[in-house]
């Protein structure tokens, strides 16, 4: 069995109204009426983000840094044969961890919790 199929064809418009198409420009966001975006900020790169993201939360950078000085600390330590120090630099690098995870825990539910401006 073959399907037929039948052309669509636009009904007769009224004397003086054209019906134009619509073209879709994907460069250009689409038009809303009733809506006007926001002005975009110009671009931040990474040296302006981390300053900014620093300001916003200091504790993690300065866990993350405390993590990674015990870690290479401890394994200094390891190679030169301290295997004491070293157990004590890696349970200092566990701590110095878990302190950037709850910064980020504490800084990410104050983001959530600060009101919109």
């Amino acid at each position: 069995m073959a399907a037929t199929t039948t052309p669509v064809v636009q009904s007769a418009t009224p004397k003086g109204d054209t019906a134009v198409p619509v073209v879709f420009d994907i460069s250009k966001p689409p038009v809303i009426e009733g809506f006007s975006p926001l002005p975009r900020s110009k671009e931040e790169g990474f040296k302006e983000k981390f300053i900014r993201k620093t300001k916003e939360n200091p504790f993690v950078p300065i866990g993350c840094l405390g993590t990674a000085g015990a870690l290479t600390y401890g394994l200094i330590a390891f190679k030169h044969g301290k295997t004491r120090q070293s157990q004590l630099l890696m349970r200092a690098r566990i701590f110095a961890q878990g302190f950037t995870v709850v910064a980020i825990v504490v800084g990410v539910a104050a983001t959530a919790l600060k009101p919109k401006q």
